[in-house]
């Protein structure tokens, strides 16, 4: 397959996600595959011809709110404070923002009836998320800029501190907290996790 070839390919399926996401958050789980095809310009078949099921395309589109989340994770780990922050505003304007809650929505929805749908989520949401994260503490730890600890179980304490009960509030359709006050609020996280994880304890 030539160079152009590929990239056209590659756009198709672009445009499949990014439809198939806007669809999801409008019209839950149940959204339909003429739709999410007439939305990216493309034939049904073609749909069926890059995602062979719904679900395939939902555990897509939790998979871009991960990647939008974790590129804040790339680079050194020499200002760990900093690298966090990042994360944690990264982490908490998706997760709590209205994408997030969108689809978080629709899992809860479909999840008892489809079992698998569930498990496509949490591996392309949590799980990626809290691995990359927990690739980046261990990284840190061995450069002596963390203490030595199980590097997955900090990701998914650390993870569990940025959701907190705020992801509840945003949930039950409570406003988000005024920029200045959600900034301090991450600071605090943040800081909270790197005092528990001070190397010079």
């Amino acid at each position: 397959m030539s160079n152009l070839a590929e990239a056209a390919v590659a756009d198709t399926r672009n445009r499949l996600i990014q439809a198939a996401r806007v669809a999801f958050m409008e019209e839950g789980y149940r959204a339909s595959v003429d739709g999410i095809a007439a939305r990216a310009g493309v034939a049904k078949q073609t749909l069926y011809n890059h995602f062979p099921s719904t679900e395939e395309l939902f555990s897509e589109s939790v998979g871009l709110v991960s990647d939008a989340i974790v590129v804040s994770l790339d680079g050194q780990t020499d200002d760990v404070r900093a690298t966090l922050l990042r994360f944690g505003t990264a982490f908490r304007q998706k997760v709590h923002g209205g994408e997030g809650l969108a689809l978080f929505r629709t899992l809860m929805a479909e999840a008892a009836r489809f079992p698998t749908l569930a498990q496509a989520f949490f591996a392309k949401g949590p799980e990626q998320t809290t691995a990359r994260l927990g690739d980046f503490l261990g990284r840190a730890m061995a450069a002596g800029r963390l203490l030595q600890d199980d590097p997955r179980f900090a990701a998914e304490m650390l993870v569990g501190m940025l959701h907190g009960i705020d992801h509840f509030r945003r949930l039950s359709n409570n406003t988000q907290l005024p920029e200045a006050l959600e900034k301090a609020r991450i600071e605090k996280i943040v800081d909270c996790f790197l005092r528990a994880y001070n190397p010079n304890h």
